[in-house]
Parts: structure tokens; C-alpha cells; sequence
């Protein structure tokens, strides 16, 4: 089981200036759990995902728990860490691919490294596993012996796939793993993902901006704003009938192209908060059109409609 409670991320620029990017943030992950994250740019998904894998900068400040099977992964050294979690317990599929791997490194050699490190077993065993995912990946096994900056974007994207997957962890997040790969591509990545981590009964965490994959992967669903969850439960039920102003707005977004023909495509209108300001009620008050004057004072308490929580003063007083 993932558990996090109450977390908190600020990050320092220079002496006053702080940003608020995650604030009193929790969930609760079991096995086999897939959830998907869905937000604006700037929402906080990519430092949660982060805060998770205990990679932000030495500027941010961390408050709160995350917990693997009763550990906090806070509480730890960063040593401990990252000889007994990173890669084993948990991984991630960066955003950014290039940035994820040794470019003085040849790519099988850094791979292999990684599964000798962490389990001990021979170099010609750990050579014909990361064949294998490549195989699975439809990477071609010259790619074995190439530098990153010899691949293709799509090609190193891949390879920083399989090596997040090369020690079966318990957790896998993917943030935007597919951005790179062509249709063809982002299928075998979503079905390797679907047989390695899904059908395992192991967690996946996925980030992304295309609703219509989540739709189709995840079991509960996160929709984050401004570092604080607004709605998280069920997925079937958030698509089917999204309770949260924003969750409607992230949602109504989508192109539908019913009977061939597309229909007119809402936006949220205004832009996302400072978040280097302090925000006293709710963050999506000035945009939302269900907003009352208590949406400026307070952020609400959640309120538990069929399996999924929502964050919102008009949903609280509606259930009642």
C-alpha cells in the first residue's frame, strides 16, 4: 500500500519568495491500483511525482508522510533510499527522457548496471532482461550499444520505460511517458505497462494531459489545481458525472466527435493562481461558476459521494 498524508512542497526563491506547489495533499493507493492525474500545466503533478520518488531540489521544503507498506519514505536517509527503494520499490518514467540518462554511458551498459546493483545476478542474465523489455518496446538491440544522444527522441523515451521497469518495483509512475511516440508506439508502451505493472497487481501512478488514456487505464482518478487535490475517487463515476467545477471543465475539454461530427469544445476560462501568494479559500474560486463567498474564505472540507472525494462548497452544500 502508497499512502499520502497531509503533504506538503514549498519551494524557496531567494529569502521571502516561496511556492506553494503542493498543499495538504493525501490519497491511498492498494495493490493493483492504477490511478491517473489530470490538471493544468502547474498543478503540481510532476512534484508530487517527485516528492514520491524523493527527487526535488534542495529548495523545496517537504512536509507529511508518504508511506510503502508501513515505511515513510521521508523519514529515511537518502542513502537508504536510494539502495532500497529507488528503482526496486519504486520507479519513474521522468517527463523528460534525456535528462534521465548518463549520456557518457552506453545505454545497455548503464541498464545492465542497474539490475546488477540491486539484485546480484550475472552480467549475461542482466543483458538478456534488458533485451528482452527492448523486444517488448520495439527497440532494435543495436540501441544496446549506442549513447543517448545517438537515439531517436521516441528511442530514448523507451529506454527510459524499460529501465524503470527492469526490477519489477511495487510502485511505477509514469509521467507523461507516451509524449514522444508516435500512435503506434504509445500502444506498446501502454500495453507493456497493462502486463508488467497492471496485471502484476503492482500501483501505477499516471501523470498526463490525455484524459482519453486515463479513461481507459486507470481505476480512480486524481484531478489536481494548484497543488491541492479538488476531486479523487472513482474514475468511472468522475467521467461519468464529474461532481467538481473543475473536474466538469477538464472534462468538457475533451473533443467529441459523435457521429463523425466534432462539437463545440469549452475551456475553463482565466488563468491558474500565484502561487507564490497565499491562498486563503479555495485556488479555483476566481474561476469557477458555482463559486459563494465562503469559496474565498475557507477551502472546504471533502465530502465522500459514491466512493470519491470532492473539495467543493457548492457539492458539500448540494449533498446535504
Amino acid at each position: 500500500m502508497l499512502q499520502v498524508i497531509d503533504l506538503y512542497v514549498k519551494y524557496s526563491m531567494g529569502k521571502k519568495i516561496k511556492v506553494n506547489a503542493i498543499n495538504d495533499v493525501s490519497f491511498s493507493l492498494d495493490k493493483g491500483d492504477v490511478l491517473g492525474i489530470i490538471g493544468e500545466t502547474g498543478s503540481g503533478k510532476t512534484t508530487l511525482a517527485s516528492a514520491i520518488m524523493r527527487m526535488l531540489p534542495d529548495t523545496a521544503e517537504v512536509k507529511g508522510k508518504i508511506m510503502l507498506d508501513n515505511l515513510d519514505l521521508l523519514a529515511i536517509s537518502k542513502k537508504e533510499f536510494r539502495t532500497k527503494i529507488r528503482w526496486k520499490k519504486i520507479s519513474i518514467i521522468p517527463q523528460y527522457s534525456m535528462n534521465a540518462l548518463n549520456p557518457i554511458k552506453r545505454v545497455g551498459k548503464e541498464l545492465t548496471e542497474i539490475i546488477m546493483e540491486h539484485e546480484g545476478v550475472s552480467e549475461e542474465e542482466a543483458v538478456n532482461r534488458v533485451l528482452s523489455l527492448f523486444k517488448d518496446l520495439n527497440l532494435p538491440e543495436d540501441v544496446f550499444f549506442k549513447y543517448p544522444d545517438e537515439l531517436s527522441g521516441g528511442q530514448r523515451q523507451r529506454v527510459v520505460i524499460a529501465s524503470a521497469l527492469l526490477l519489477n518495483p511495487e510502485v511505477v509512475i509514469a509521467d507523461e511517458p507516451t509524449t514522444a511516440l508516435d500512435v503506434i508506439n504509445q500502444a506498446r508502451v501502454l500495453n507493456l505497462l497493462r502486463n508488467k505493472v497492471i496485471s502484476a497487481s503492482r500501483i501505477l501512478i499516471y501523470i498526463t494531459h490525455d484524459i482519453a488514456v486515463v479513461a481507459g487505464l486507470a481505476n480512480k482518478l486524481m484531478t489536481l489545481y494548484a497543488g491541492r487535490i479538488m476531486e479523487i475517487g472513482s474514475s468511472e463515476k468522475m467521467f461519468k458525472n464529474p461532481l467538481h467545477p473543475y473536474t466538469q471543465g477538464l472534462l468538457s475539454s475533451v473533443p467529441d466527435i459523435s457521429n463523425g461530427k466534432p462539437v463545440h469544445i469549452s475551456y475553463i476560462k482565466g488563468d491558474p493562481p500565484d502561487l507564490t501568494k497565499e491562498i486563503k479559500g479555495c485556488p479555483f474560486y476566481p474561476r469557477c461558476p458555482l463559486a459563494m463567498d465562503i469559496c474565498k474564505e475557507e477551502f472546504p472540507e471533502p465530502v465522500q459521494i459514491d466512493d470519491r472525494l470532492v473539495y467543493c462548497h457548492a457539492v458539500r452544500k448540494d449533498a446535504k
